[in-house]
C-alpha cells in the first residue's frame, strides 16, 4: 500500500486518519502527528483547484521516506486533484515515530518542504472560473520555464 495518496476532489479527513492509524497501531510509534491543510475563504474564491504533476511528486516524496526511515520514522501523505472547496481539506501528512521530538521536527520541515517543492499548481475556483494563482505559487527551483529560474 502506498504512503502517498491523490484523490480526486476533496479528502476524506474522517476516513483518512482513521484508518492511517489502524494501519500503524501495532507498531511501537509514541507519536502520531497529521497535519490537515484546509481551503480557507480569501479574496471571494469558492475553491481551489490542483493539478498534481506525479513523476516529481513521488520522487520527491520517496526522499522524504528515506529521512523518514532514518529517524526511525514513517511518513504518509494524502492531495487532492482538481477541485476542492472552501472549507474542505485538499492536503494531509502524518509522520509516525517511536519519539515525539522526531514527529513533530519531521511534520514542520516536510510541510515546509512540501509548500516549497511539490510539484502541485494551483488554480482559484472564481466566479466560474478556474483562475491560475500565481500570487499564492511557489516556483520550484531549478523547474526552468515552471519556476523561478528566470
Amino acid at each position: 500500500m502506498s504512503m502517498l495518496e491523490l484523490y480526486e476532489g476533496a479528502l476524506n479527513v474522517p476516513e483518512i486518519i482513521t484508518r492511517w492509524y489502524a494501519q500503524e497501531s501495532d507498531y511501537n510509534y509514541g507519536a502520531y502527528i497529521p497535519f490537515i491543510g484546509t481551503v480557507r475563504e480569501e479574496d471571494g474564491i469558492e475553491g481551489l483547484s490542483f493539478d498534481v504533476y506525479e513523476p516529481i511528486l513521488n520522487a520527491w516524496f520517496e526522499a522524504w521516506q528515506v529521512k523518514a526511515e532514518a529517524l526511525g520514522a514513517k511518513l504518509k501523505m494524502a492531495h487532492s486533484r482538481g477541485d476542492v472547496l472552501v472549507h474542505e481539506s485538499s492536503y494531509i501528512a502524518a509522520v509516525f515515530s517511536p519519539k515525539r521530538r522526531v514527529a513533530l521536527e519531521t511534520i514542520e520541515k516536510f510541510v515546509e518542504d512540501f509548500k516549497a517543492s511539490a510539484p502541485i499548481w494551483k488554480y482559484d475556483l472564481k466566479d466560474g472560473q478556474r483562475l491560475y494563482a500565481a500570487d499564492r505559487s511557489t516556483a520550484i527551483q531549478g523547474a526552468g520555464l515552471l519556476g523561478s529560474d528566470k
